[in-house]
Parts: C-alpha cells; sequence; structure tokens
C-alpha cells in the first residue's frame, strides 16, 4: 500500500506546501525548509517552531489514516485525511524521519524506511525510534528549541534520479520557492505576518495574484458572500493590461508561476490557504467549460470556503481540485462571466475600460459596430460615426466611392491574420492610437472636432466634452483642452 500511495501524483513545491500545512496547525510561526545537495546522499529537512508532539502523539501522526476525514475538527486546521505527512514524504523519498519536542519535554523521534519493511524479521511494520544511523546531527536544532518538530526526508529517489545535478537542485529550490510563496501568499503577506517561511535560509516573499491596490486595475470588486452557504466569500479582480506594467520584471510578476493564461480564473481558499490557483471550476455556457484563454488572462477571482466544506467541494488529498456544490453554481456562474467580459474588454482595449453597453454617455459613437446572427459575426463601419457622416454629407460625386471604400474595408478586415497573430504573439494589436506620434493623434482630433462643430451643431465646449468621454481619445484629455474651431477662408 504505501509502494502504491507513492504515485498519489505530488510534485516537490506540493509535498511541501503539506507539510507546510501540518506546520501551521501546529501554531507554526517560523518554517525552515533546506534542500541539501550531496548526491545519493541528498536531504530534505523542515523544521518549525509549532507545538510539537509528545510520544503518542507522534506515533499516532505516523500511522496511516490516523484521523477519520469526516470528525469534526478545528476551523483553522488545514488537513482532512490524515495522509499529508506520509503520502507527501514518501512521493519524494524512501526514509522519513520525524523528530518533535512539546513543552520543553523530551524529544521523541520515529523512522520509517520504506526499503526495510519486510525485511525485519517478525516485524510487519518496521517503525524504527530515533534516526538513522548518520543522521543524528541533522536533528541537532531541536535541542535549542523549547518546542516543535523535525522532518527528514532521505534517499530522496523520486527527486535524485539519474543525471540529475547540483543545478538542478537550484532550478528546483526556485520552483518551490515560487509555490511556496503563491499557496501561503496570505499568511505571509503584511509588516507582521502570521507565518514566516525560509528556504535555504532566504525569506520567501508573497506573490499576490491580484496586485491589490495598483492603480492600472480594472475592477477590484467589494467582497460578496454567497447565498444559502455558510462562509463562502468571493472577490472579482481585473489586473492591468500589460501596458500598465511598467518593467518586465512586473509582467513576470504579474503574470504568475504559471504564466497569464494558465493563472486566469477561480482561486480558491480554506482558511486563507491556496487549494486552487486559476482554471473556471468547469463552469461555462451550452454546457461547454469555460477554456483558459488569452481574452480572459486578466481576470482572477479569489474564492474562500470554510473547511467544514471540504466534502462538498470536493477537495482531494492533494488539495489541488475542487467542484462547487451545485446549488451554489448559478451565483458563481454570474460573478464570473461578469468578470470575463470585463477581462475581455480590457484586454481589446490595452488596459482601456469601454462600458458594457459600447458606448458613454455623450460620447461618440463607435466606430465599428458588431453584427450577430444565424449566418456568423460581421463587423460594419458605423455609417452615423459623427466624422464618417460627416465625410459622406460633403463627399458629392464621391459619396458612391467613399460607400465602396468603406464597405471593401468590412469585407477585407485580415481576421485570420490578427487571430494567428494574438495567437502567436500572446497580445492584442496596438490600437486606440496606442505609441503613435501625437501629431497623428491631433490630426485626427481636429477632423473629429471640426465634424461634431459644423456637421453636428455643437458649441466648441460641449465638442470637447464629448470628445473626452470618447474611447480612444478620453486619453488625451490634455490635446482636448487646446481643440479651436478653425477659421474659415
Amino acid at each position: 500500500m504505501l509502494e502504491s500511495l507513492r504515485g498519489l501524483g505530488y510534485a516537490l513545491p506540493t509535498a511541501l506546501a503539506d507539510l507546510v500545512d501540518n506546520s501551521i496547525a501546529a501554531k507554526s510561526t517560523d518554517v525552515a525548509i533546506h534542500l541539501e545537495w550531496a548526491g545519493p546522499e541528498s536531504w530534505v529537512r523542515i523544521v518549525d517552531d509549532g507545538d510539537g508532539m509528545d510520544d503518542a502523539a507522534l506515533e499516532a501522526g505516523m500511522r496511516l489514516g490516523a484521523r477519520d476525514p469526516r470528525a469534526e475538527r478545528d476551523a483553522s486546521d488545514l488537513g482532512r485525511f490524515g495522509l499529508g505527512l506520509k503520502t507527501a514524504s514518501f512521493s519524494q523519498a524512501r526514509r522519513l524521519t520525524v523528530a518533535s519536542r512539546r513543552n520543553g519535554g523530551p524529544v521523541v523521534c520515529l523512522q520509517w524506511d520504506l526499503d526495510l519493511i519486510g525485511q525485519e524479521a517478525g516485524t510487519e511494520w518496521p517503525l524504527f525510534e530515533g534516526p538513522a544511523p548518520g543522521s543524528e546531527h541533522l536533528f541537532a536544532p531541536l535541542d535549542f528549541m523549547e518546542h516543535g518538530t523535525i522532518i527528514l526526508w532521505e534517499k530522496l529517489d523520486r527527486i535524485v534520479t539519474e543525471g540529475f545535478a547540483a543545478a538542478d537542485m537550484i532550478e528546483l529550490a526556485d520552483r518551490i520557492e515560487a509555490h511556496l510563496a503563491m499557496t501561503f501568499h496570505r499568511l505571509l503577506e503584511g509588516q507582521q505576518p502570521e507565518l514566516r517561511v525560509l528556504l535555504n535560509g532566504r525569506q520567501v516573499k508573497p506573490w499576490d495574484p491580484y496586485l491589490i491596490g495598483h492603480p492600472g486595475k480594472a475592477l477590484e470588486s467589494p467582497e460578496y458572500r454567497i447565498l444559502h452557504t455558510i462562509g463562502v466569500k468571493v472577490q472579482c479582480h481585473i489586473l492591468p493590461h500589460r501596458d500598465m506594467l511598467k518593467t518586465a520584471a512586473e509582467q513576470e510578476a504579474a503574470a504568475g508561476p504559471g504564466g497569464w493564461t494558465q493563472q486566469e480564473g477561480f482561486y480558491v481558499y480554506r482558511n486563507r490557504r491556496l487549494l486552487l490557483a486559476g482554471g473556471w471550476l468547469g463552469l461555462g455556457d451550452g454546457g461547454k467549460p469555460w477554456p483558459r484563454d488569452e481574452a480572459h488572462r486578466l481576470a482572477r477571482i479569489r474564492l474562500d470556503i470554510p473547511n467544514s466544506a471540504d466534502a462538498e467541494w470536493k477537495i482531494n488529498v492533494l488539495k489541488s481540485t475542487a467542484s462547487p456544490p451545485v446549488r451554489l453554481r448559478s451565483q458563481l456562474h454570474r460573478l464570473a462571466s461578469q468578470t470575463r467580459d470585463t477581462a475581455r474588454r480590457v484586454f481589446a482595449h490595452r488596459g482601456h475600460i469601454t462600458p458594457v453597453t459600447g458606448t458613454r454617455t455623450n460620447a461618440a459613437a463607435e466606430t465599428w459596430q458588431v453584427r450577430r446572427s444565424a449566418q456568423g459575426t460581421s463587423y460594419r463601419i458605423d455609417r452615423d460615426h459623427d466624422l464618417i457622416a460627416s465625410i459622406l454629407n460633403r463627399a458629392g460625386s464621391l459619396k458612391p466611392d467613399i460607400l465602396a471604400l468603406l464597405r471593401l474595408i468590412e469585407e477585407t478586415v485580415p481576421v485570420q491574420r490578427i487571430w494567428l497573430d494574438t495567437a502567436e504573439d500572446k497580445e492584442t494589436p496596438r490600437t486606440g492610437f496606442a505609441g503613435a506620434p501625437e501629431s497623428e493623434v491631433i490630426e485626427t482630433l481636429a477632423s473629429m472636432f471640426e465634424a461634431l462643430v459644423k456637421f453636428r451643431g455643437l458649441s466648441p465646449p460641449e465638442a470637447r466634452e464629448r470628445l473626452g468621454r470618447t474611447p480612444p481619445f478620453d486619453r488625451h484629455l490634455d490635446l482636448i483642452s487646446a481643440l479651436e474651431v478653425k477659421e474659415t477662408q
């Protein structure tokens, strides 16, 4: 059974996160993780300053399934199955040793060694006391602690495989740091964090998936309480577009460990510990789940559930999957749909928010109209747009040619090329005068201003106000304020 449990699917970062959960449950405030490269003799050690265990508690903790997942737990408990310590450890190592001290009492130590199962005569479950010979010095930190626990992994057959070298251990440490920074970010953040984690002596800094307080964010909703349940809360976020993040480092940090697309969607927490980072929980339209795609990559939704809801939300042993109860799906679908719609518009307009209707109060009409029918979606240039209508009104004999030109443009929009370029570049094309010289913006603004004043009959202040409410000119209010009607010769 132990050999079978090794195949549950833990990666090293998730296995270590499970052990940190145990430390938190033991009221630890400091957890130190050390990865030591020594070829086949490499080891991993986790030291925490939690309450520790006495002999009876340690023996219970080293048993498989030592607790009933149906039993009522403390509200702050992060475990459920009583398997995490053993399954996480054996997924990476063949020898697990745990030493602990409670309230200044004696140090107690027990050891599992998968290589010795069935080798000890007359013993079906060879759970040894004390560390393995030669490993005693690795438990020295406990000699200077009033209480705490040390977990040691040796015989790292799932980590130190053929061809694994010191450089691989360094790269692995980076991945572990990123995962812990994401998983425990709400416990690690703040001036006086609830938890401090050291990895090879370096403090793990929290990764904030939501860029809380960033001025470029399009949405940071209030916290909603989900009806017909207790303790389930949701907060919706739309991250800033990449154009609003100043440096490449800031962009990379905002993207997260898995990248923009992988990190979109719901972030499910239990007791502020992240269980699931991204994905849409199987929600979707027409029976088809929403995929993770570029258009919605800025959407991230924080979802908190109590630990009493584990079974109802189908939290698995690895703490890597969750499924909302059927009675809550409609509420979550509505919130997610609204967030996705906003994220799509922010992405399409490169961070510039446009309203749901596509127009703003007292704003000029959109240049492009979207028409949907049974035959498909088409895009048409609005002939009633202020500037276009003004030109057509003054076109005289050229009007048929101008209309033909507009129709040609509509029928030759390079939709497939735009779609392919967006998929390859993982970014929408630059529009809205992004990066354009100021002179080009002024030239177009002046023509729009003239059309509003001379064709629509607006006063100059009214025309300037309308342009100030019209995308993409509302990003150039300083240029709009300088517009004046040109005197006719």
